[in-house]
């Protein structure tokens, strides 16, 4: 049985994973999701990537939008809003308070988040492996100009951080960042299971996730870049950037905070060859094919759009037989 393990952040990993899971039907698949997301609102620990994953792979997602539940209302909302209780830039829905009430209750009982998924995993079936990857606290957080406070003595603008949810929720990241930082990462320990499932993967894969606040905080948390560069296997990539852009999402602003241009050849050579093995680039970007793999890194140009599953799941073949070429 092949054994994959998937790095993956929310929309554009959960959808990978659906035509992944379609075009290897029998793989064993292992998902490390990211948490640096995570925010903690009303009380509750709400995790939108891991529930992503979960919703999308369980048939229970809102189609249209990627994220939340199908079929949501949002009356627990609109009273906490009469209330007077905010913040109302976040959309939590009835269906999907129940699922943070029910994680928030494990956690306070004393299940770590691993078990805590685990068994959310068991109502919805995803057809995968689905670990965070770190039962530890983990933030994302960026670095911004303050709209709201007067410039210091050198005339600039006053700076704060923001959690990414409100930086890419309210703010629709319609600001520049200038630092990108998952706070509390750098002595965060691996969920139990992913250093594991890693050492016995045949494959690893980024899916086209935003590589800066996705796969790039999955990889903030020590030992798992490692072991990913230790394991011996092909590490394939597929690019989220598309004719120099961004597939879907504002992933160019976050590039830029951390130096990289919003082009497919330089979000490869921010992974690196020494993590990087392979990386899928769109066909409007083949003219980059050479100079990725200049870097060190075999590279292809291949259809990078999720249409629909059937596409999606032609994009998870080639990127397993990209692994194959490498590996042999």
């Amino acid at each position: 049985m092949q054994r994959i393990v998937v790095l993956a952040g929310g929309i554009g990993g959960a959808r990978f994973l659906r035509g992944l899971r379609s075009a290897v039907p029998d793989a064993e698949i292992t998902v490390v999701g990211n948490t640096g997301d995570d925010i903690h609102l009303f009380g509750l620990k709400v995790c939108p990537d891991l529930d992503t994953v979960m919703y999308t792979l369980g048939g229970g997602i809102h189609e249209e939008q990627g994220w939340g539940r199908a079929e949501e209302t949002f009356v627990v909302k609109e009273e906490l809003a009469a209330y007077g209780v905010g913040p109302e830039w976040f959309g939590l829905g009835d269906r999907d308070f129940a699922t943070h009430i029910v994680r928030t209750q494990m956690i306070s009982a004393g299940y770590p988040l691993s078990a805590v998924t685990e068994a959310l995993c068991a109502r919805w079936q995803p057809g995968v492996r689905l670990l965070p990857m770190t039962d530890d606290r983990v933030e994302t957080h960026v670095l911004i100009d303050d709209p709201d406070a007067e410039g210091g003595a050198d005339g600039k603008a006053a700076r704060k951080a923001v959690h990414f949810q409100e930086y890419w929720v309210r703010l629709r990241a319609s600001v520049d960042a200038h630092a990108v930082v998952p706070v509390g990462a750098d002595s965060a320990k691996p969920a139990p299971g992913v250093l594991e499932a890693v050492a016995e993967a045949d494959t690893v894969l980024f899916p086209p996730s935003n590589p800066v606040v996705s796969i790039g905080t999955i990889l903030a948390v020590p030992g798992i870049r490692e072991a990913i560069a230790d394991a011996g296997v092909p590490v394939v990539g597929l690019s989220p950037i598309v004719g120099d852009a961004p597939v879907r999402g504002m992933a160019d602003k976050v590039l830029a905070a951390v130096g990289v241009e919003t082009s497919a050849a330089a979000v490869a050579a921010h992974y690196g060859s020494g993590l990087l093995d392979g990386w899928l680039v769109d066909t409007v970007d083949a003219g980059t094919v050479a100079a990725v793999e200049e870097a060190g890194i075999r590279c292809r140009a291949v259809p990078l759009l999720m249409r629909d599953e059937q596409a999606t799941a032609e994009m998870a073949r080639q990127a397993l037989e990209l692994a194959e070429e490498v590996r042999a």
